[in-house]
């Protein structure tokens, strides 16, 4: 059996950037029957089971997929329009974004867009954050998110993960560097 790890990665890659490279159609909500998902899966890794799947599912420390009624999606991610109805969060005050230092004076100027995604990821976790950051880059730095100042914009933050907010976009005003 391949790894968890490997195995979740072309499970994120199918579910939220290429379905069609592996014959999927995903509905409105970026949603596909599980058993369609473990089919495209098989052809890369052909011991994967159904059962391996919904354990990938249920131990993510992020929460990045969902089963729901015999179908699967990935929560948040994607780099083409999906309707995710989640949750709103009015209730968090401080979210993070990690991103590499040579991306600051960018993000002071302009605030963070969501770039090839849908939406903006930020995090209730310091350590999520700057985990995310490295992935850029190792010289990373934490950036501050005023969630109340998002609001007062406007902008809606949205459960995406046990960790992981979204945002349509944060304004610069909203943004603080970590000490």
């Amino acid at each position: 059996m391949p790894s968890r790890v490997r195995v979740s990665k072309l499970m994120a890659y199918i579910l939220r950037h290429s379905p069609e490279e592996f014959g999927l159609k995903l509905d409105r909500e970026g949603f596909i029957p599980l058993e369609e998902l473990v089919n495209a899966l098989r052809r890369v890794y052909p011991d994967v089971t159904e059962e391996f799947v919904r354990e990938i599912v249920e131990r993510d420390p992020k929460g990045r997929y969902e089963i729901r009624d015999g179908k699967i999606r990935a929560r948040y991610g994607h780099s083409f329009e999906v309707r995710l109805n989640h949750g709103e969060d009015t209730e968090t005050k401080i979210l993070y974004h990690g991103t590499p230092k040579r991306n600051l004076g960018r993000i002071m100027e302009e605030g963070l867009k969501p770039m090839k995604r849908q939406f903006v990821h930020l995090t209730t976790s310091r350590e999520e954050a700057l985990e995310t950051g490295r992935r850029h880059g190792r010289d990373v730095v934490l950036l501050v998110i005023d969630a109340d100042c998002l609001r007062r914009k406007g902008l809606k933050v949205y459960k995406a993960g046990k960790n992981v907010r979204i945002v349509e976009r944060v304004p610069p005003e909203c943004i603080t560097l970590a000490v």
